[in-house]
């Protein structure tokens, strides 16, 4: 008996909550639903990751910062997702993948893109100048179309100077926030969002897209416009060492690839590289469907983030890793998020970006002098 005493204790200690769901019905409200019936295996981490995202990402101390990779912008989930939780001070400032962000043009200037199915016939589509990404499809002309806009936007004198990719973005997102003004229609890209909020969008591999393809072109003509990938390294890292030095960082990670390893490596630069006293990123929310069995970045746990210096060892408990595809994660968080919590006060980081890596340099010169190299 006090065996069994023992070891119910032991089970009360590690338990959340009995399993004795409600039943739901037609009237149940999403949070509920979240909160009620995703309550274990991968709902259940979903569950989790509504619950750190809401209390201590959206903490007014806490600095979010968001990676995208996989193809979201074109399945329309910049628009429905992205957008409102910027707009409502829930991101920060975000790396993404280039190709998210020419999609997204697309959508700025009101481009069609079509929902159809798996399956179809390459060559047809190929012979009729379709371009498919899985099931959704779209005229050839977008393509085109977003090639002249940004091969024009760039010939302008505005552009004719070194840039980081974030510089850049604000830059063409205010373009685009012009021409989704003139247009008169609803906010539908997250460029522009960006530009409106300041919010900085990081690109970690410029030259890998569409975007970086026109750039290459115009550097044929003779343009002086010049993204500076290494400015970039300096800025992020600035924001985060800003970030920790104001209160706490969050990152929430959908996918992986390049731009994971792009917020995440700000802490390896602070610490590692700049000798600055940091211990790494305080909330770490990632979305995968990537093991991490084959060693791969994508799939790799916080875990194991945390022996290079990117997670606070301290903070493990406030991670989550969700495996799940981010098209069905992301809407259930954003109503979730909108739901219960608040908009928070805009940061506005672009606007302070100059000020906060000139603070980072002055600490990197101050720790230098205390260093042999």
């Amino acid at each position: 008996m006090k065996k069994h005493a023992k070891d119910a204790k032991y089970l009360h200690k590690i338990s959340h909550k009995r399993i004795d769901p409600p039943a739901l019905s037609g009237r149940t409200g999403l949070p509920a639903l979240i909160e009620e019936a995703f309550l274990s295996y991968n709902a259940g981490r979903l569950r989790e990751a509504c619950r750190l995202f809401t209390t201590r990402f959206l903490d007014e101390k806490t600095t979010v910062g968001l990676s995208l990779s996989g193809a979201l912008s074109p399945a329309g989930l910049c628009i429905s997702c992205l957008v409102p939780l910027v707009e409502a001070g829930f991101i920060d400032w975000i790396v993404s993948t280039g190709a998210n962000l020419y999609h997204d043009t697309h959508f700025a200037l009101n481009m069609d893109m079509h929902q159809a199915r798996p399956g179809l016939n390459d060559l047809e589509l190929r012979k009729h100048q379709v371009i498919r990404i899985y099931d959704i499809v779209f005229d050839y002309e977008n393509l085109l179309g977003t090639d002249r806009f940004y091969r024009t936007l760039c010939r302008g004198d505005a552009f004719q100077k070194n840039l980081s990719t974030a510089e850049f973005h604000y830059l063409a997102g205010k373009y685009l926030a012009a021409r989704e003004d003139e247009q008169g229609g609803r906010h539908r890209s997250l460029m522009a969002a960006a530009y409106r909020c300041g919010v900085p969008i990081f690109t970690s591999s410029p030259g890998d897209s569409s975007i970086g393809m026109n750039l290459a072109a115009l550097q044929l003509e003779g343009s002086k416009l010049r993204i500076d990938p290494l400015r970039d390294v300096n800025q992020s890292a600035a924001v985060v060492w800003d970030a920790k030095r104001a209160g706490r960082s969050g990152v929430f990670i959908l996918g992986g690839g390049s731009p994971k390893n792009f917020i995440l490596q700000t802490e390896p630069q602070i610490q590692e590289v700049l000798g600055l006293d940091e211990a790494g990123h305080d909330y770490f929310l990632q979305v995968t469907d990537a093991r991490p069995d084959t060693g791969g970045l994508s799939g790799a746990t916080p875990q194991e983030a945390m022996t290079w210096g990117k997670v606070d060892p301290d903070m493990l408990p406030d991670t989550v890793t969700c495996y799940l595809d981010s098209t069905v994660f992301l809407p259930l968080l954003t109503v979730y998020a909108l739901a219960t919590h608040a908009p928070r006060q805009q940061r506005r980081l672009m606007d302070r970006l100059a000020d906060l890596t000139r603070e980072l340099e002055k600490a990197y010169g101050a720790t230098r002098k205390n260093r042999k190299e």
